[in-house]
């Protein structure tokens, strides 16, 4: 997408910009019948089942542009999107992108974030199939519609948790959130002396959590390869707490988990305490950090407890005995979700 001629957006216009952007587009799945420039996709499965999801991504509320580098905000637009094809335990195959473009952007800046969308893309197998494109007057849009597929057995939704099944999460959490806070304490003291050059050594990795995160595909190969069928599943994008409260509410039961099965990486450990933050309540509450959680039948417990991908923080109990964490100094005290919720006053 080298551009030497062209230098405005506007010099393209809407058609234009979009064949510019999708002209080196190349449809890989079979599933894909029809890709851009038709009226709509085509896309066929035959007797699969098709799983579809749509987010929103918009500047000043998802993304700051002070601190957000452009190629890995296109690849989390997709990452995050696909994350919930793969929470369902589906296999995500197509995406539409669609941009509300402000004036401030120049062509090279959307070819950036282009660019960075193909690049997850190819990582996670995805066609681009299609999109739109409109002018924003209030900073980037982003919207971002993914689709996969499943047979029916394959799927897993909230609503499946049992009593006695326990609740395992991938990876480990509350580094996205340590993350944005480093980035937003350096947005500050930029805004208060712009000659000061940011201080992020050292944390690349909660950096990365919170500016390039993954879509855990390889979980779901992992479940697959040791053989452990989730009943319950989704992605944790609002906070671990918010997020089982989502599996609880939908399944009617209840929780306990233990504040010191929650993994959480010691980069973000550290980092936390520097901010005078408890640790536990960055994982509890942060969000965005697309590790997958999960239920599953209590007689898995010998095929997960060893590996090093999953953590068993707790099980499923009935729905009147409430959602409860046990604390390090085991105390039992009532879960509370606070992570992030759109439009809440």
């Amino acid at each position: 997408m080298n551009n030497k001629e062209l230098k405005t957006i506007s010099e393209l216009g809407e058609f234009g910009l979009i064949n510019h952007l999708t002209k080196n587009i190349e449809l890989k799945n079979s599933s894909s019948r029809r890709g851009i420039g038709d009226d709509a996709a085509v896309i066929n499965y035959k007797n699969k089942n098709s799983v579809i999801s749509t987010d929103l991504l918009i500047e000043g509320i998802h993304f700051d542009m002070v601190f957000t580098p452009l190629k890995h905000l296109g690849y989390k637009a997709i990452t995050v999107n696909i994350s919930d094809i793969i929470a369902m335990n589906a296999k995500p195959q197509q995406v539409t992108v669609s941009l509300g473009i402000s004036s401030k952007y120049s062509l090279d800046a959307i070819e950036e974030i282009y660019s960075g969308m193909k690049l997850a893309c190819e990582k996670y197998g995805v066609d681009i199939i299609g999109g739109d494109t409109s002018s924003s007057v209030s900073g980037l849009i982003i919207s971002i519609t993914a689709i996969g597929i499943a047979e029916n057995d394959d799927l897993v939704y909230r609503n499946g948790a049992k009593e006695n099944d326990l609740i395992v999460v991938s990876g480990d959490l509350g580094a996205a959130f340590v993350g944005l806070t480093l980035l937003q304490r350096e947005k500050e003291v930029f805004n208060n002396n712009p000659n000061m050059q940011p201080n992020l050594e050292g944390n690349d990795y909660i950096l990365q959590r919170q500016l390039k995160p993954e879509a855990r595909e390889d979980i779901i190969k992992l479940l697959k390869e040791i053989n452990v069928k989730a009943t319950s599943m989704i992605d944790v994008s609002d906070g671990l707490a918010s997020d089982l409260f989502h599996i609880c509410k939908n399944s009617k039961v209840g929780c306990q988990i233990y504040e010191e099965k929650i993994p959480v990486d010691k980069n973000t450990y550290d980092t936390a305490m520097e901010f005078n933050l408890n640790p536990s309540t960055c994982a509890l509450n942060g969000g965005e950090d697309y590790e997958l959680l999960f239920t599953t039948d209590i007689s898995n417990y010998d095929k997960i407890k060893e590996n090093i991908n999953l953590s068993i923080i707790g099980h499923i109990t009935k729905e009147g005995q409430g959602k409860n964490l046990i604390t390090k100094g085991g105390a039992s005290s009532e879960l509370r979700a606070q992570g992030w919720e759109h439009l809440s006053s």
